[in-house]
């Protein structure tokens, strides 16, 4: 796909931000500053102008700092962590619904202090600042101006997802590999389809081949150079380079890279199995359940290249 002067800017900038969030972070060697969904709200906000995040501004902040928040205090709760991230989904799409937002990386900042135990009040105070200058930003921009009001997320979705995620928690807590209870970037793709009327197989392999392989990119990189600046430097336009091959805007792949630094040694290494394994499930389902309920229309071509070009992960 090729760039517009006005795109190469937003991708500049918004690239030169994260890489400003890992600085801080190694800086102060606070682990917890790392955000990896900054790195795909950054995308979806910025560079991309998602109409569907942008338009309520406000809620680039409110959404992500209270599940955030959520999240944190979730992990402080003395229960196995399968039951944390299951809780905490349920809870955060009771807020999202209560704030009548549907912001899909919310999810995402508030599985996050799970993932990577948190417990430092310095993770609630980046992600506040750095959600806060995002909104800043988009405000800057006003093409949020231009978008259409955001739609509260539906009952029939709120239910959809807590079943899927309850199954997916379910197996691997069954077969003893909790730890892929939770991977935020998948979650982000998964709600976000779950809200269009139609996923085709061929856009689904897609989104398939870009989480896995942003996630490879992260872990890759990362063994390759022990250093967060270092690592991002490289990762980041590799995940670019990828999704431009694949000719799709898929913001939460750019959170990967930013993953991979920050989980545990137990998932790090897993980390690609694991989105194998997570993107096939959640993915694979979603098509096989749009293709049921839209089993009647007979125009799937052109819902696919609309979907192809919108700004959705």
């Amino acid at each position: 796909m090729l760039l517009s002067t006005t795109e190469k800017k937003n991708y500049l900038i918004g690239f030169l931000f994260i890489l400003f969030m890992v600085t801080c972070a190694t800086l102060l060697n606070d682990m917890e500053i790392i955000l990896p969904e900054i790195g795909a709200l950054t995308a979806g906000t910025w560079i991309y102008q998602n109409k569907t995040w942008i338009n309520q501004p406000a809620k680039i902040f409110l959404a992500p700092s209270g599940t955030a928040i959520i999240g944190f205090l979730i992990n402080k709760l003395s229960i196995v962590y399968a039951e944390k991230v299951l809780l905490g989904l349920i809870l955060m799409l009771l807020f999202l619904r209560v704030l009548k937002s549907n912001l899909a990386p919310s999810f995402a900042t508030g599985l996050l202090p799970i993932i990577i135990n948190a417990t430092h009040w310095s993770f609630i105070l980046a992600i506040i600042l750095f959600t806060a200058t995002l909104m800043c930003g988009v405000f800057l921009q006003g093409t949020y101006k231009e978008s259409a009001p955001n739609k509260t997320i539906q009952k029939n979705h709120m239910l959809i997802f807590s079943l899927m995620t309850l199954v997916w928690v379910s197996v691997v807590w069954f077969l003893g590999f909790s730890q892929m209870a939770a991977i935020p970037p998948v979650m982000v793709v998964f709600f976000e389809v779950l809200q269009k009327d139609r996923y085709s197989w061929r856009i689904a392999s897609k989104h398939f081949i870009a989480l896995v392989g942003a996630a490879s990119i992260g872990v890759a990189v990362h063994l390759l150079f022990n250093s967060w600046l270092i690592s991002t430097v490289i990762a980041l336009p590799l995940v670019f380079i990828l999704l431009q091959l694949l000719k799709i805007k898929l913001p939460a792949a750019f959170a990967f890279p930013l993953l991979a630094l920050v989980l545990p040694k137990s998932m790090f290494h897993m980390l690609p199995i694991t989105a194998i394994f997570a993107s096939s499930f959640f993915l694979g389902a979603m098509v096989i359940l749009k293709r049921i309920t839209n089993s009647y229309d007979v125009t799937p071509n052109v819902e696919d290249k609309k979907i192809q070009c919108d700004n959705h992960p």
